[in-house]
């Protein structure tokens, strides 16, 4: 089960999705919110997992890991907060799937995304999100060319057939997920660098 922490909150955040089972992992740990309590509140976690380190996604990162104990795993460990790396296609466990971790620059040069074929969802960060909209590239280590590159190798490698799209802002999708991937890269594709 995958639930959004952030759902409700006013503050400016990302959302927080905590996926509960075999190993209940937070993936993304929000800002600007008490998001520990809501993390109390489901029994604690195992880890915590970052899709990228914009400052909307780890603020709560320090207050986590030092209430749970627990490590965080991302793609660089050079970031600040980060204490394990995840590589390229490295499958890592969420709650009770196995999923693929997917190196995806362009938002930000540490983006991951995570895919569980098994489970049919794409934990999608900043990548893509409802409706065809994408990831900002105007922030530091953005790059519009490298972005929609990252939203071709995501398409090349879901199914139709994905059951959720768990993205870092902005609702979760769980119609046809697949068709807001597609139209998000014919949208960053017009909307050009």
């Amino acid at each position: 089960m995958i639930t959004n922490l952030a759902a409700g909150v006013r503050a400016f955040t990302s959302n927080a999705f905590l996926v509960d089972g075999e190993r209940t992992v937070l993936v993304d740990t929000g800002a600007n919110f008490d998001v520990t309590e809501r993390v109390a509140d489901h029994g604690g976690i195992d880890a915590v997992v970052m899709t990228h380190t914009h400052p909307d996604h780890v603020g709560n990162l320090g207050d986590v890991k030092r209430e749970f104990d627990v490590q965080a795993w991302g793609f660089d460990t050079d970031q600040q907060g980060i204490d394990e790396p995840i590589a390229d296609g490295e499958t890592v466990r969420l709650g009770d799937n196995e999923y693929v971790a997917l190196h995806t620059p362009g938002h930000k040069n540490d983006h991951l995304c995570f895919y569980s074929e098994a489970a049919g969802v794409l934990l999608a960060g900043d990548l893509v999100f409802q409706n065809g909209s994408f990831g900002r590239t105007d922030l530091e280590e953005g790059d519009h060319d490298l972005l929609v590159e990252s939203i071709d190798r995501v398409l090349d490698l879901v199914d139709e057939d994905l059951g959720e799209m768990h993205v870092g802002h902005g609702p979760s999708m769980t119609d046809r997920p697949y068709s807001h991937i597609e139209l998000a890269a014919r949208m960053a594709r017009s909307a050009g660098p």
